[in-house]
């Protein structure tokens, strides 16, 4: 599974999650490169000063999945540098998401694998902490809490997480939105507003909520 290949980004899988009444597990995370896309199933790793549980993640890793490592969002400490990306790719890999910070910047961008964090730090880890038993089975990613049942997705714009039993049909619903959104904009482009598109001033007299309304007459702007 490949964002590009499916021709869609984060925002339309969140739209998605809204209209299918599914939680938008979102974090706000950015590419070392930018323009980056990933996606795959999670491999959770939760880091405690050492990258051994990085390579012991890896040891179990299937191709494809995606190194998703929570570090407590910490700012004091990279956790991530080149090496461990490097092995990530040679796994075969999809990206590496970090709920922390990477270094070896430069080093990384020449590798080209997608990798997103909160920023970078030149310090590495400053301490050995006890791991957790589920070190290896959990991730908290600020708020969410995501297995190996979750894929995550990631682009310029952040990473989603949603349940793997539910992405066929999140991938659907989103393509259906990606369409009505791009139809639109031609549109628009062509001469025609977005508001006459939308019956904006029928909306302005119906009492309806804007997203009823948009669900009424078939649009897409928000969700």
């Amino acid at each position: 599974m490949d964002l590009a290949e499916l021709d869609l980004t984060t925002a339309h899988l969140a739209d998605a999650c809204i209209r299918a009444n599914i939680p938008v597990r979102t974090v706000t995370l950015t590419p070392v490169i930018p323009g980056s896309r990933t996606c795959g199933r999670v491999l959770p790793a939760r880091h405690a000063g050492s990258v051994d549980i990085f390579l012991e993640a890896i040891e179990r890793s299937e191709p494809g999945d995606v190194l998703v490592v929570d570090n407590d969002g910490r700012a004091d400490e990279a956790c991530v540098g080149d090496l461990i990306v490097l092995e990530a790719q040679q796994a075969g890999l999809a990206g590496v998401v970090i709920w922390g910070l990477h270094r070896d910047t430069q080093d990384i961008r020449a590798i080209g694998l997608p990798v997103f964090s909160l920023g970078a730090n030149p310090t590495g880890p400053l301490s050995l902490r006890d791991r957790a038993p589920e070190a290896l089975s959990t991730a908290e990613i600020d708020q969410w809490t995501v297995t190996s049942d979750d894929i995550v997705f990631g682009d310029d714009d952040g990473v989603l997480f949603v349940p793997a039993s539910d992405a066929e049909s999140l991938i659907a619903k989103a393509r259906g939105i990606r369409d009505v959104e791009r139809a639109q904009a031609d549109r628009v482009r062509q001469g025609e507003s977005l508001r006459s598109q939308l019956r904006f001033s029928e909306y302005l007299a119906s009492g309806r909520t804007f997203r009823e309304h948009l669900r009424e007459i078939g649009g897409a702007v928000e969700e």
